[in-house]
């Protein structure tokens, strides 16, 4: 018999007065009264993106909203998008942990006569404001041309007549709250093969995009630099359409070489040097289908002018982030340039290495961005404005952030290395985006999405001896096969309806953060194992880390799987201060199994007032679904994945 210390009886009776605080720990709102819509500004709010809101704002065009109101719940949830909210309350877990919906409220459209512009944002006669509608009385138009910058709308209406009217007029079908509800809530295994369909088209068509810029490299030589014309500047100016610039080696001092017509400027490799004379653009592609390659860029930028300070405070968002981060100091800008392409380049600045704005299916291959050893001091070595692009096959050293996009819906960062930054990708304003395969070492954050876009997927990627390996914002993401190890944080379980599933999150520090207001998120065939601290989540409610009987490995548990189907026999709570220490307190092992926690372990999963905060995984796994992957990552420190 193992001997019980003071110091295990101490905390043995310190884990026990925890489990009672947090279980007494409640988010139940009794049920009383009749339940009344609220100001949609007091609800916590949630779906839709930055964009489609801010440009509402701006625009003032409609995002249809809804409000729910839960049995045992404080808060009332607000979407922008009507649609999420019906998958939202459909899950059995939403209902497990909030009780029932009270009432789910959406705005009415019947009275205040809807209609589509051009661009086919919904707006009302005179912007008057819609009232609301209880869903389960109210008509939905979905499938019509009626949409808001990251798609398709339902729109609710009081009235059925009302709403077959729009649909006579702008297209689609009318249903009703229990329709909506049932075509939204998809089962797990639909998703994830939705989300791998996504991935494929995403790597398609990048495939297609980096084969259709290969012609470009094949051009024929029509003007030679020191032969055909003395500078860099004159030889391009003097070039036929649809012909290359060859640079031969050398140090070539250039003021700014602009690719106003569809040619190619190629040299000889890092043999072949330009050197910018301060000013802040060395080559400016202005032109469809131009490109650049084979040679090096310095002298671009310097700390106190690497981008244009923007002090006009009467600018609008969009514009705002365009001026701050897609204008200044940078060594390759596309300007308009679609299809066009920059390969082989070797760019060292504290400025931006290439800035693509508005410059759509143009790609970046094999480039290698130096910038300035301190971030603080340095800027981004790739920035994508306004439309889709490839970025591969590229090396990010220091600087600020390896990739960073706004507004660039359906880019593709695939198999990229960032090292010693502050973030390696940083998405803004942007979804429907692939992050894949990159390797990022020893940057402040790894993969951050920001600004609540949809859509987005990270896959494949290796994040390690970082603050922090991935936090997301938005909803609908599919993070899947990456590791995150040996970082402080490993990954943050955040926004809504994200999808993580197959990751490996090994060594670190804090493996994974859960900092969601709303359980929506699924987090599955993840392994997460061997962190100081398995889990980190004191805020909100309890978070069901299972879906349809699949649960995730939390390394080799002193529990039972009596009829060896690999699920361990009961709920594993990774954040509870008892659970949280199987496997390294023999004392936490004879508490977890006493009676006390028992009956605590039955109120939590039958009444939701008493699991407070955390996480619990109702199906645990015995093994890991990666072992080849985290045997690399503990025996070596790197995934090859």
């Amino acid at each position: 018999m193992a001997l019980v210390t003071p110091t295990a009886t101490r905390w043995t009776a310190a884990a026990v007065a925890l489990v009672f605080v947090l279980a007494s720990v409640s988010f139940v709102v009794p049920a009383t009264g009749t339940v009344s819509p609220v100001p949609f500004d007091d609800t916590v709010k949630t779906g839709g993106t930055s964009v489609d809101i801010l440009l509402s704002d701006g625009e003032g065009f409609e995002v249809p909203v809804a409000q729910v109101h839960f049995s045992r719940y404080r808060y009332v949830i607000g979407y922008y998008d009507v649609t999420t909210a019906a998958a939202d309350i459909s899950t059995s877990e939403s209902a497990r942990q909030f009780g029932d919906p009270l009432a789910v409220f959406v705005t009415d459209y019947a009275t205040v006569t809807p209609a589509l512009g051009e661009d086919n944002y919904l707006r009302t006669e005179n912007n008057r404001t819609p009232g609301w509608v209880k869903a389960s009385e109210a008509s939905f138009v979905v499938d019509s041309g009626a949409r808001v910058p990251s798609g398709p709308i339902a729109v609710p209406f009081s009235d059925a007549d009302a709403a077959q009217s729009f649909a006579d007029e702008h297209g689609g079908e009318v249903i009703d709250w229990r329709t909506l509800q049932d075509r939204t809530g998809s089962p797990l295994s639909s998703r994830l093969a939705a989300f791998e369909s996504s991935v494929k088209s995403h790597h398609d068509w990048a495939n297609q995009t980096v084969a259709a810029s290969d012609s470009l490299f094949d051009r024929p030589v029509s003007t030679v630099v020191g032969e055909d014309a003395p500078t860099v500047e004159a030889a391009v100016e003097s070039a036929p359409n649809g012909t290359a610039v060859y640079v031969p080696a050398g140090t070539y001092s250039v003021e700014s070489v602009d690719l106003n017509r569809s040619i190619t400027l190629v040299g000889a490799g890092t043999e072949t040097a330009l050197v910018d004379d301060g000013n802040d653009t060395a080559v400016h592609i202005r032109a469809d289908r131009a490109a650049v390659a084979n040679l090096s860029i310095s002298g671009v930028g310097d700390v106190g002018t690497r981008r244009i300070r923007v002090t006009n405070e009467s600018v609008d968002w969009d514009t705002r982030v365009q001026l701050a981060y897609g204008r200044g100091d940078t060594g390759i800008v596309l300007d308009g340039a679609n299809g066009s392409a920059v390969r082989n380049v070797r760019i060292d600045t504290p400025a931006s290495g290439v800035i693509v704005r508005e410059s759509a299916s143009s790609v970046l291959d094999n480039l290698t961005v130096q910038g300035a050893e301190d971030p603080s001091d340095g800027f981004m070595g790739v920035v994508l404005i306004g439309e889709r692009s490839v970025v591969e096959d590229s090396t990010f050293l220091d600087g600020r952030d390896g990739v960073y996009t706004h507004r660039a819906d359906g880019s593709v960062v695939r198999n990229n290395h960032m090292e010693d930054g502050r973030y390696g990708v940083h998405e803004m304003y942007t979804s429907d985006m692939l992050v894949a395969d990159n390797v990022v070492r020893e940057n402040r954050i790894g993969v951050i999405i920001m600004t609540r876009p949809v859509g987005n997927l990270v896959v494949g990627n290796d994040v390690q001896d970082s603050n922090f390996g991935f936090i997301p914002a938005g909803s609908d993401t599919y993070v899947a096969d990456n590791v995150f190890a040996n970082n402080e944080y490993g990954m943050d379980v955040s926004g809504d309806r994200q999808v993580y599933v197959r990751n490996v999150v090994a060594g670190n520090e804090i493996g994974v953060r859960g900092s969601s207001t709303f359980p929506t998120n699924v987090v599955v065939r993840n392994d997460i194992v061997d962190n100081d601290v398995q889990v980190e989540s004191a805020l909100g409610p309890m978070r069901t880390w299972t879906r349809e009987g699949d649960g995730n490995y939390w390394g080799d548990l002193p529990l039972e799987d009596a009829d060896g189907d690999g699920v361990y026999d009961r709920a594993f709570q990774p954040s509870g201060p008892v659970d949280a220490e199987l496997g390294r307190s023999p004392t936490a092992l004879v508490l977890s199994r006493s009676p006390v926690m028992d009956a605590l372990r039955r109120a939590r999963d039958d009444v939701a007032g008493l699991r407070g905060s955390g996480v619990v995984d109702a199906a645990s796994r015995t093994e890991p679904v990666q072992p080849d992957v985290l045997a690399r990552v503990n025996a070596t420190g790197e995934a090859d994945v």
